[in-house]
């Protein structure tokens, strides 16, 4: 834990008000409220694209133990708005760190409160349901903090991805590779695009907003839709560039977001999720090959199951053990697949990374 004295507050959009004490940069912060469940890979999900726009609860006790190293990161910069836990530490033990966690959060302005007893606020949000928050360790009254957080748009209903997305178009892997991918980057994880070039590809990654007659000017060999933050049916825009890119019958793979995008390219809704699912432990089974996979997630939205089963053009392929939400899809007069959790996790459990193979080898 750190050594300081400043309190800090945390109220909850139903009126949860909560005191603990100041991490990381003294000020204000409000988000959509959300927690994951994993003991480990802190780093990888504060830097986590998807998380733009939310404020995480973290439910191991102690968070930062290990320190910081610039190898974890998983996008340029921190994406989560702020930060809860119990014992958030900025002691270290780990001999490849570079920083502790408390000058991380400073450097990248992310305010912080620990002292929270997570678990119960765990279990609070997952009876209630995901809900805006703010986060002050420099506003003491309760009621200017509700003003506060009155302000704040709910998370249904808002688009992000362009937000997190890169400007400009860029290059992953070796340009004499066999095989060529245009990735589609709506927030998309520093590991997906080493997944795919380790496997021999070459990558073109297109911001959000780019025509589907520009990404198909790059003649690639297949497609891939990235995860990312927001609601997927505010992106129309997304949506409009999948079905073109459909139309090429060239294999398309889509993780987290891109698999909701795929289902609404083919007018399969989505929906906002209670509180969504976001650890390192969620079972999953593959419904094609009768194995389980533990795998990672982070989604706060899922695709309507109703509409995905009375869709005759499309097949389900795994589904959620503890839900039975849908967590995969097939087309099945295209080559276009897609799957809601990360293959690529890191850390993680590497159950599903056989779905990167199978991507290069449908384009193969």
């Amino acid at each position: 834990m750190s050594d300081s004295l400043q309190p800090a507050f945390l109220l909850l959009q139903d009126g949860t008000f909560l005191q603990g004490k100041a991490f990381g940069k003294i000020g204000t912060a409000t988000g959509e409220i959300c927690f994951n469940t994993g003991m480990t890979g802190y780093q990888e999900v504060f830097t986590d694209p998807s998380y733009y726009g939310q404020v995480l609860i973290m439910n191991n006790v102690h968070v930062g133990n290990y320190g910081i190293n610039p190898v974890d990161q998983e996008s340029k910069s921190v994406k989560i708005r702020a930060l809860i836990g119990r014992n958030l530490e900025d002691k270290f033990s780990r001999y490849k760190a570079t920083g502790s966690l408390d000058e991380y959060l400073k450097n990248n302005d992310i305010v912080a409160i620990e002292g929270i007893d997570t678990r119960s606020l765990v279990a609070h949000i997952r009876h209630s349901g995901a809900m805006n928050c703010i986060i002050s360790s420099e506003i003491t009254d309760k009621e200017t903090l509700q003003a506060e957080l009155d302000k704040v748009p709910d998370m249904d209903g808002l688009e992000l991805a362009s937000v997190v997305s890169t400007k400009e178009t860029y290059e992953v892997g070796e340009p004499a590779a066999p095989l060529k991918i245009a990735v589609v980057d709506y927030g998309v994880k520093q590991n997906i695009l080493t997944s795919l070039a380790e496997r021999g590809a070459y990558l073109k990654v297109f911001p959000a907003t780019t025509t589907a007659a520009e990404i198909k000017a790059f003649n690639a060999n297949g497609y891939f839709i990235s995860n990312g933050p927001g609601d997927p049916a505010a992106m129309r825009y997304a949506v409009e560039t999948v079905k073109e890119l459909l139309e090429d019958n060239k294999p398309l793979f889509g993780i987290c977001l891109g698999h909701q995008l795929l289902a609404l390219a083919n007018d399969i809704p989505t929906f906002k999720m209670h509180h969504g699912h976001r650890g390192l432990n969620h079972p999953v089974k593959n419904i094609t090959n009768n194995r389980c996979e533990i795998t990672t997630q982070n989604h706060g939205f899922g695709v309507n199951p109703e509409a995905v089963k009375n869709n005759s053009n499309i097949e389900i392929t795994h589904v959620n053990l503890n839900d039975e939400s849908i967590e995969g899809i097939r087309m099945k007069n295209k080559p276009a697949f897609s799957v809601q959790y990360h293959p690529e996790s890191t850390p993680g459990p590497h159950d599903s990374r056989y779905l990167f193979d199978e991507f290069i080898e449908m384009m193969r």
